[in-house]
């Protein structure tokens, strides 16, 4: 259940992020309200999924999720930059939170 947390979390803080760019530097009302619950979600349901993972391997995974997932919602949805370095590096992105979640330990 604390890795659900953490993916959840994962998912949050690319919500997070993408609002952080949408509202222009916190002058745009609506993604500054969105990006505020996101980030309290996110840093919220981390905070519960600490209490039993090691905080390493969970810290990993949660900001690999974010960065992939911010990345990725980038090249679709915002016109970022799509390279195949890219793309490989978010894949390594992902390998590595897997692995990361495999060899966690809850207490």
């Amino acid at each position: 259940m604390a890795w659900l947390l953490v993916v959840v979390a994962g998912i949050l803080e690319t919500g997070f992020a993408v609002c952080l760019k949408l509202s222009h530097g916190f002058t745009r009302l609506w993604p500054t309200v969105a990006f505020a619950a996101f980030a309290l979600g996110s840093f919220g349901l981390l905070t519960l999924a600490l209490k039993k993972l090691d905080v390493g391997p969970a810290y990993a995974v949660w900001t690999g999720i974010g960065a992939a997932g911010t990345a990725i919602y980038g090249m679709i949805f915002l016109g970022d930059l799509v390279s195949t370095l890219k793309i490989v590096s978010i894949s390594l992105v992902i390998v590595g939170v897997i692995g990361l979640q495999l060899s966690g330990s809850a207490h």
